[in-house]
């Protein structure tokens, strides 16, 4: 399941659909992104996320169908939200269940280091010295290398 949303979340309720009356799931993982205050050495005192409707939803649907290729999953959860955002404010979940947890394990990471590098999500940072974009990191580009296809 994918969804692109403004509202928050909740990821206790998410979790629980994502495994309902699946008997064949032995795990589940997840992981949730959060705005933090602080980015670059500024205070962040709000974070507006913007995205390109159908775009965005287009490029999470073939991150998840590249993690059911990789992995033998039950079921993926992907929300991730769009609009003004405060510190401590819910920004992503993603969410896997399998049979077995290494493959839970792997392919949630895999899933955020893409949606990291290929969701078509665009950042700007209101800081006490006005607002600038958040440009991509290496550190990102180089967490997503290690699932290159060999």
């Amino acid at each position: 399941m994918i969804k692109v949303q403004l509202e928050d979340f909740d990821v206790g309720a998410e979790l629980q659909a994502l495994s309902a009356g699946n008997r064949n799931i032995g795990g589940v993982t997840s992981f949730v992104g959060l705005v933090r205050d602080l980015s670059e050495g500024s205070d962040v005192k709000r974070m507006t996320l913007e995205h390109y409707p159908g775009m965005t939803e287009q490029a999470l649907q073939e991150i998840e169908a590249e993690a059911r290729r990789r992995w033998p999953l039950e079921g993926i959860t992907i929300i991730h939200r769009y609009g003004p955002l405060d510190p401590g404010d819910r920004i992503v979940l993603v969410a896997v269940a399998s049979a077995h947890r290494e493959a839970a394990f792997a392919a949630c990471h895999f899933l955020i280091d893409w949606l990291k590098t290929r969701a078509p999500f665009w950042k700007l940072e209101d800081t006490g010295q006005g607002t600038r974009w958040v440009e991509a990191r290496e550190s990102d580009d180089k967490a997503a290398e290690r699932w290159a296809k060999k």
